[in-house]
């Protein structure tokens, strides 16, 4: 595995220690796991999709939640698997968590089961703080007017 040394970041910022966390936090949720496999695709300037292949799950046996940024998607299969006898089993049907760290200002905007693929539609939010505006530049004969217009009021 490979580590990352952010000492010389952390020497000229501040505040961008939770950097440190996200990269080894990224290391640590993908460790290998390879089911079910999935797409990420970017839909729109501020959309994105993840779509899984969870063929043999229905609606009722995949939970998706989110919490402190992770979005958690558990596939259990319910029913009699354990009954039944298989000559040759190749579909997968296997207990799954998923997990996919996302971004501060992307939230879930819904899932929906078609086909076998389990698609979860992601949105970034961009709060009106953090959208570029537009700064008006006072010069002196606007000012002027400003107040010219204030006396004769």
């Amino acid at each position: 595995m490979r580590s990352f040394d952010l000492t010389p970041l952390f020497r000229s910022t501040i505040g961008f220690d939770r950097l440190a966390d996200l990269l080894d936090s990224a290391s640590q949720y993908d460790a290998g796991q390879t089911y079910p496999p999935y797409n990420i695709e970017r839909t729109d300037e501020n959309k994105y999709r993840i779509s899984l292949a969870v063929a043999g799950f229905s609606d009722k046996d995949i939970t998706i939640e989110t919490r402190e940024g992770v979005l958690t998607v558990q596939g259990k299969r319910a029913g009699d698997a354990e009954k039944t006898h298989y000559l040759h089993q190749g579909i997968a049907g296997r207990s799954f968590d998923r997990r996919f760290q996302l971004a501060e200002n992307v939230e879930v905007r819904g899932a929906h089961l078609a086909h076998g693929l389990l698609h979860v539609e992601l949105e970034r939010i961009v709060p009106e703080e953090k959208k570029p505006r537009r700064i008006v530049i006072d010069t002196t004969e606007r000012r002027e007017g400003k107040i010219i217009e204030a006396k004769a009021a």
